[in-house]
């Protein structure tokens, strides 16, 4: 986040403030040290009360409620300033799962959308493969803004000459744009201050800056000469991470001299007339007018080769990105949604390092306690500004869990807080996929992977599902075996799980554009990290299976996978109409956050979301009279639902068991797979023709007000449950 130097133009921004009265709605000392806050009159939420005025929403990465080490106090449990105020004064839902693949990206996004990544495009996550009309592979990106092309990272220039897929990047089920998340507050005349959520703030400087600002804009014109694609850089620091999207007629977009219009041209039912401001250069300069941004402790925010503004994505630690929802909120913004980077890795100044730590180890407990500290003084300052839980939805979550790949620590016992934990080996076991089946199978099939514990597999040439290459290389990645490096024994079955096109469908894998549509995925054992090259057999396995030695850049923590401690989550969630209840371990996923948001607040989505309301840690009042009759059916037919729908439901999760024993299977004739893969096809039919139904009716009863009827909700309840039980049957069989 950048505070533009004052000069000509920093005297010219103060002089518009001061002329459109903003200067002096800012917030200020009344003497007694108490600020001032700047009231956001146009924003008209629309909770049950009346009485929500602020919303802040915190996104997490990779931060526990479990604890990864049974003698070792969680990440929540060692920010107890946290999470003594979600139980003390909302729910803390323990029981939340992320969806699939497991990655940052693709969780952010399912929560801030409340829908799965086949209807918002980011199913394969961080980054993913798609084909070329030739058959062969290049790299996308999934964090780029909402309205840009697909991110392929290979340029100068971008799009670079190559790229052959310009689809939209937030892809939705029937090719378009993805609505935008921040459209219902805006309509509602709230400004939404966007502090590095994916997605909805510029993520490069590669495609992204001239999406918002043009073709040979003076910011385009910057990012071209200045390393783009690069991060680190001064045009990084101006223009990515940092947004706000404006109401119409917002005083914060009318004090800068560069909104830029925010266009959204495929969101239903139009939207036209909106700005936004996008960067800490055109940011910060209107929130805070009297020097650059600090964070919590006071200190200038900067990247890791010193430029004054967004310091990175790694560099948003707590005191950095608390700062900024404070500094916006108190500015008259009244919606802030802001990214805290995970604390299990050390990532030094700004992110110039990637040091993975283990549970317990000393430099992972600091920088929990730091993270604590930012939230005492970040609830201390919102106490002193007025907003607190009488007045604000506050909502905590986090994107995916994490499995950690390491030796067991020393001292045994070691608690970290009181004794700290030391470890020998910490890192997880990278394989070269390519080259192990070459060596195992005598298998030259030319692919690629998304790297990951899950490496989505694309065949060159883009084969069909059935192809024979396909499902020779498809059995062999079931029986694929090495010598494990941390228990020096060879590990039969590291492959877990596989899918193919049939069950990412299920799974929610598929989007509306083909060629992003991996040939298969095997999900590995957690300790696994897989890549491909094109090298030759391996001479000996540590040649395609290693750990690598600890470094600035290493990696413990693995994720994408569909294990428990990976698969779970959690949300917190404060405010007027939400319950205290310390542990609610009702069965929740990431897309439920929206719809359950928006029911509190009043507001609507102009699409249907595919979770539902959790009213369980609702208030009665808080809900709409459509919830409350029938209340009790209402949330079974909910909760069979989610088993149904879910990517980490019941129902998937059985039809996962099947496919996977489909893929491994080598029956005459192929029977065994077509017969599976028949029956899996068939209930995901039904499966997707039963949840249009049930999402039409939750949505209408959530947002419309259209009472349920008892038969129908019955109805539909056992027609869920039915399809689990059949799911359950085949995996059962196979």
């Amino acid at each position: 986040m950048k505070r533009r130097r004052l000069g000509t133009l920093g005297l010219f921004l103060i002089a518009c403030l001061v002329a459109t009265g903003l200067a002096a709605a800012k917030v200020q000392s009344n003497g007694s040290g108490a600020r001032q806050l700047l009231a956001a009159s146009g924003c008209q939420l629309n909770s049950a009360q009346g009485n929500i005025k602020h919303v802040i929403y915190v996104q997490f990465d990779n931060t526990h409620f479990r604890r990864d080490n049974q003698n070792v106090a969680s990440d929540l449990e060692q920010m107890p300033h946290l999470l003594n105020f979600i139980r003390g004064n909302g729910t803390l839902m323990t029981n939340d799962h992320t969806v699939l693949i497991s990655h940052t990206a693709t969780g952010i996004l399912t929560s801030l959308t409340g829908v799965y990544p086949d209807r918002m495009g980011q199913p394969v996550s961080n980054s993913f493969r798609y084909f070329t009309p030739s058959g062969a592979t290049r790299t996308g990106v999934a964090f780029a803004y909402w309205t840009a092309p697909l991110f392929d990272p290979a340029g100068p220039p971008f799009p670079p000459a190559g790229q052959t897929d310009l689809t939209p990047e937030m892809i939705n089920e029937n090719g378009k744009i993805a609505p935008a998340p921040w459209v219902p507050y805006t309509r509602a005349g709230c400004d939404v201050g966007q502090i590095a959520t994916a997605n909805t703030v510029l993520e490069n400087t590669g495609i992204d800056v001239a999406t918002v600002f043009g073709n040979g804009s003076p910011e385009a014109i910057q990012a071209a000469g200045d390393s783009p694609g690069t991060p680190a850089t001064q045009t990084f620091a101006d223009y990515v991470g940092i947004g706000v999207h404006c109401a119409q007629g917002s005083d914060i977009c009318a004090a800068s001299p560069r909104p830029r219009p925010d266009l959204l041209a495929d969101e239903p039912g139009g939207y036209n007339g909106y700005q936004g401001l996008f960067g800490a250069k055109y940011v910060d300069p209107v929130i805070k007018t009297n020097g650059p941004m600090t964070d919590l402790d006071g200190n200038v925010i900067k990247d890791a080769n010193g430029h004054v503004g967004f310091p990175g994505f790694d560099g948003m630690e707590a005191t950095v990105s608390l700062s900024w929802t404070a500094q916006m909120q108190e500015a008259g913004i009244p919606v802030t949604y802001s990214y805290i980077s995970d604390a299990h890795d050390g990532h030094g100044n700004s992110g110039n390092i990637h040091f993975a730590y283990g549970p317990g180890e000393a430099g992972y407990v600091q920088q929990l306690k730091d993270y604590d500290n930012a939230f005492a003084k970040f609830f201390d300052r919102l106490a002193a500004d007025g907003i607190n839980k009488s007045n604000t939805l506050f909502v905590f979550t986090v994107d995916e869990g994490d499995h950690f790949v390491g030796d067991q620590p020393t001292p045994a016992g070691c608690d970290g807080v009181n004794v700290a934990c030391n470890y020998n080996r910490v890192g997880e076991i990278n394989g070269d996929l390519r080259r192990m089946i070459r060596t195992q199978f005598g298998d030259t099939t030319n692919f690629t992977v998304h790297s990951d514990d899950a490496p989505n597999v694309y065949i060159t040439g883009n084969p069909g599902q059935t192809d024979p290459t396909t499902r020779t290389l498809e059995r062999e990645m079931g029986q694929l075996s090495w010598l494990n490096p941390y228990t020096n024994a060879v590990q039969n079955n590291i492959m877990v799980a596989l899918a193919d096109k049939t069950e990412m469908k299920t799974l929610h894998m598929v989007t509306s554009d083909p060629f992003r549509t991996p040939t298969f995925t095997p999900f590995a054992d957690p300790d696994w990290f897989f890549f491909a090259t094109g090298g030759t057999n391996c001479a000996a396995p540590a040649d395609c299976a290693f750990i690598p030695p600890r470094s600035s850049q290493s990696f413990a923590w693995n994720h994408g996978d569909i294990q428990d401690e990976i698969a779970s989550t959690w949300v917190g969630m404060v405010g007027p109409g939400v319950k205290t209840d310390p542990n609610y371990t009702g069965w929740t996923d990431h897309t439920d956050v929206r719809p359950t948001m928006m029911t509190l607040l009043g507001l609507k989505d102009d699409y249907q979301t595919d979770g539902r309301a959790v009213t369980q840690i609702a208030d009665e009042n808080a809900l709409p009279v459509s919830l409350r009759v029938h209340h009790p059916s209402i949330e079974k037919l909910a909760d069979s639902y989610k088993q149904l729908m879910a990517s980490f439901g019941l129902f998937s999760m059985y039809t996962l068991t099947a496919s996977t024993h489909a893929l491994s299977s080598n029956s005459a004739g192929d029977a065994t797979y077509n017969n599976i893969e028949d029956q899996l096809m068939t209930l995901t039919d039904q499966r997707n023709a039963l949840v249009a139904d049930i999402r039409t009716g939750l949505n209408s009863a959530q947002f419309d007000g259209v009472k349920l009827s008892e038969n129908q909700i019955k109805a539909w309840t056992k027609d869920a449950d039915d399809l689990i039980a059949q799911a359950q049957a085949l995996a059962a069989s196979s």
